[in-house]
């Protein structure tokens, strides 16, 4: 049987093609079958920071004299879903989403991320993992917490903490962005945990100022999140080792 002359040229592209498959990708166990994306130096940098525009809301005390632990412990608390020191907003969750961040995997750090009851708040308030990592949740005063998160896409999850307990581990099923988490027992206390499929990610510091580095050359959607001020989103390039900046400004929605 012979082959026609077209037949022959397209296998003969497919083998090549098999054949320069990039060498910063490699199939490991744990990933469901992708494959593992391995750093080559070309990997690009995003920074940038968030801005405040407009008449900046005053943070509210919060009445904590439920809780006499509380009281003592943090008599000077106050509110943080808005913080803004100079102009400059924190706790905005900053993070990229492409089509190849979703087909390879990417190693998480070995570190355990971090969730603590401190001071009667939550430490940190905002805060982004990623999906292999292990989650500890842990009581540092000395009076009872809980911690009740409430995603949509995992499973409901409520634990109470004696004072000073050890920390609680727990792992999430499937990635999620910015789950809402309560303490039931002091209503105040909130925050927000990402879930993220890649490490690219960040929460804006006290400054204003983020910084998503190790990001393959590529295009991006970059999405900010504000829990008081919405999302922004801005379509981005990035190049072979390149470092590209981003700013957001947020102001006031309009009612």
């Amino acid at each position: 049987m012979k082959l026609r002359p077209a037949l022959i040229w397209m296998t003969l592209l497919a083998v090549g093609a098999m054949s320069v498959i990039p060498t910063r990708f490699s199939r490991v166990s744990g990933h469901q079958g992708k494959l593992t994306y391995q750093p080559t130096g070309s990997e690009g940098k995003i920074t940038g920071k968030v801005s405040f525009a407009g008449q900046i809301p005053q943070r509210k005390r919060i009445d904590t004299s439920a809780d006499p632990v509380c009281q003592e412990a943090n008599p000077e608390l106050y509110t943080e879903d808005v913080i803004i020191t100079a102009g400059k907003l924190a706790n905005v969750f900053v993070y990229v989403s492409g089509d190849m961040l979703e087909l390879y995997a990417f190693e998480a750090p070995k570190s355990e991320a971090l969730l603590a009851h401190r001071g009667c708040q939550f430490v940190p308030h905002v805060m982004g993992m990623q999906l292999s990592q292990t989650l500890k949740t842990a009581n540092e005063d000395s009076t009872t917490h809980n911690t009740h998160f409430r995603p949509k896409a995992n499973k409901d999850w409520n634990q109470s903490q004696p004072g000073n307990s050890p920390p609680v581990a727990m792992k999430f099923e499937t990635p999620e962005v910015l789950i809402p988490v309560r303490d039931n027992q002091h209503p105040w206390q909130k925050a927000y945990v990402s879930v993220l499929s890649h490490p690219f990610f960040a929460v804006s510091t006290r400054n204003g100022s983020y910084q998503i580095s190790g990001l393959p050359p590529g295009q991006y959607t970059v999405v900010a999140w504000h829990e008081r001020f919405g999302e922004q989103r801005a379509e981005i390039s990035v190049g072979v080792s390149e470092q590209k900046n981003l700013d957001f400004t947020f102001k006031q929605p309009e009612n």
